[in-house]
């Protein structure tokens, strides 16, 4: 098996190559190659042995996608982005990326299947920003996609394309509609969402974090260790009792804001809890108060995808994946 990553030098991408590495096959299938693409050089994988091919490219810019589609990969983890603030901010650039550089793979996909019989696994994350308001008080897997930000858009008409382009033979499409990925590990990123990982991350490490909205603000939460597990379900799935509905929203967490706080405490004390200062933004505090809040993600449960069921679990797989098991000092 080939596996094609795209978005391989993100936190998501970089812990999904070690999982992959470490099961060393899928479907029972062993990997034979692994082609890591992002805009910059991904890193060689610790321990694969197979044929790795390292790639620093822009999907959205001409013959990018044809040519990592030359290679025919069994299996495209479909990840690259530009997340929410970026691309609120930077309309054109969230566009190319989120739009026209998923656009490109469909159709890189597609041309390689004109010239002899090809039909590759994809699996594109998606995002719960696909859904705006007015929400009921959970959303449920019939619930209309009206988002109210462009990175929203952009997922919601690629997750159109993916159904069409599975619909007419082209690929074997999975949609996941991500929650909020926490705690995300390493530096802030430019995400309106960031200020969830960071009032966990950075205390937990002894280092001031800034809120920007309410405690009583409420969200739908799931691990990065969890978002792998979702991917490589999602590789592994038979996609026929999907239809032609091939996009799931994620099972989840919804909690507020005050209550990750509280599991701060209880994991990492008083201590942690006094390093977050209150410093209110008002455009951050707008563009959450557009969110979803809550889900009832049955379908992707009836496919047997799994979350946490508590945010304490949620940090304690990051104290457990990024900081030794402990909580410094």
């Amino acid at each position: 098996m080939h596996i094609l990553v795209i978005g391989a030098a993100g936190m998501v991408g970089r812990k999904l190559v070690e999982a992959l590495v470490a099961r060393g096959g899928v479907n029972g299938k062993p990997i034979e190659g692994l082609t890591l693409v992002d805009v910059v050089q991904p890193t060689q994988p610790a321990g694969f042995t197979g044929k790795v091919r390292l790639v620093a490219a822009d999907l959205s810019d001409d013959g990018v996608a044809a040519g990592l589609i030359a290679d025919r990969p069994d299996l495209i983890f479909h990840l690259a982005a530009i997340v929410s603030g970026e691309a609120e901010a930077d309309f054109e650039k969230g566009y190319k990326i989120n739009l026209d550089g998923t656009r490109e793979l469909l159709e890189a996909i597609r041309l390689e299947g004109k010239k002899a019989p090809y039909k590759p696994k994809l699996v594109f994350t998606s995002s719960i920003a696909v859904f705006g308001q007015p929400f009921p008080e959970k959303i449920g897997d019939t619930f209309h996609n009206t988002p109210l930000t462009s990175y929203g858009t952009q997922k919601a008409i690629g997750e159109l394309l993916l159904a069409d382009y599975s619909r007419r033979g082209f690929l074997d499409g999975v949609g996941i509609r991500l929650p909020t990925i926490v705690v995300r590990p390493g530096k802030p990123n430019k995400a309106a969402s960031g200020f969830f990982s960071n009032i966990l991350r950075e205390p937990l490490s002894g280092i001031e974090a800034v809120l920007p909205v309410s405690e009583d603000v409420r969200h739908w939460f799931a691990s990065p260790r969890a978002a792998v597990g979702f991917l490589l379900h999602a590789a592994e799935m038979d996609t026929a009792p999907l239809g032609a509905r091939r996009s799931l929203t994620m099972p989840g967490l919804s909690a507020t804001v005050g209550e990750e706080i509280e599991a701060l405490r209880r994991i990492a004390g008083e201590k942690a809890v006094k390093l977050i200062r209150r410093e209110p933004d008002e455009a951050i505090v707008k563009m959450v108060a557009g969110w979803p809040q809550n889900f009832d993600a049955d379908r992707a449960t009836e496919f047997g995808f799994k979350a946490e069921k508590s945010f304490d679990d949620i940090i304690r797989a990051h104290v457990e994946d990024e900081l030794g098991g402990s909580v410094p000092g």
